[in-house]
């Protein structure tokens, strides 16, 4: 199994939002939807590009904005971490059923160790950060690196995903994908299962998309 975290086992966005529009007012603007939405499952690099071309502000340093978001979005996560509905849920089942599970999220490494807090630090046998790999989704490496690591074909992986970017990604890489969209509206997709939300979702349901996708 393949988690992805912000959006999909936790309900992050929400202060990613926080984080990004008071950014946009330190510089003076506000984010618009579609830059949201279109920074919505990117890595730090491409988020900051996009909210300074929102804002008409190109010239800026997209590693000194980042830096800025990741010391009021580790605030946000050490005191406003939420559970997605039926995540806990599903995730306790499948490590009680003993499957080789990955959290594979675009986050850096020292926010993913804040929100492991809440996550649990036992619930995965690896963790791939987006700042760990050559290329960030929507590049299949991040889904790629955690089968290896798991020594799990992809092909018998399932990757639960909320975002576009991140549906690309698992479904470039060979993976199942179970997709519960949060803020950006998900196409029918070939190869992708969609639900509302993680309620209801179970081992039945994680075998019968290996079977389909086979």
């Amino acid at each position: 199994m393949l988690f992805d975290m912000d959006g999909t086992l936790v309900d992050s966005e929400k202060l990613w939002d926080v984080a990004l529009q008071e950014l946009a007012a330190v510089y003076g603007g506000t984010l618009s939807d579609a830059a949201r939405q279109a920074i919505t499952g990117t890595s730090m690099d491409d988020s900051m590009r996009i909210l300074h071309d929102d804002l008409g502000q190109p010239e800026r340093d997209p590693q000194a904005s980042a830096e800025w978001i990741n010391v009021r979005i580790l605030e946000l996560f050490r005191t406003g971490l939420r559970w997605r509905p039926g995540a806990l849920a599903l995730l306790r089942a499948v490590r009680v059923a003993g499957v080789p599970t990955a959290l594979v999220t675009s986050s850096g490494r020292p926010l993913v160790e804040v929100a492991l807090d809440t996550l649990g630090r036992d619930s995965f046998e690896v963790v791939v950060c987006g700042d760990e790999v050559g290329a960030p989704k929507p590049h299949p490496e991040p889904y790629l690196t955690a089968a290896r690591l798991l020594d799990v074909p992809i092909e018998r992986c399932v990757a639960i995903e909320d975002s576009p970017t991140g549906v690309a990604s698992a479904l470039a890489a060979g993976a199942a994908v179970l997709a519960v969209p949060t803020e950006v509206p998900l196409p029918p997709t070939d190869g992708v299962h969609q639900l509302e939300s993680l309620t209801g979702a179970d081992l039945e349901l994680l075998a019968a998309l290996l079977a389909d996708a086979r």
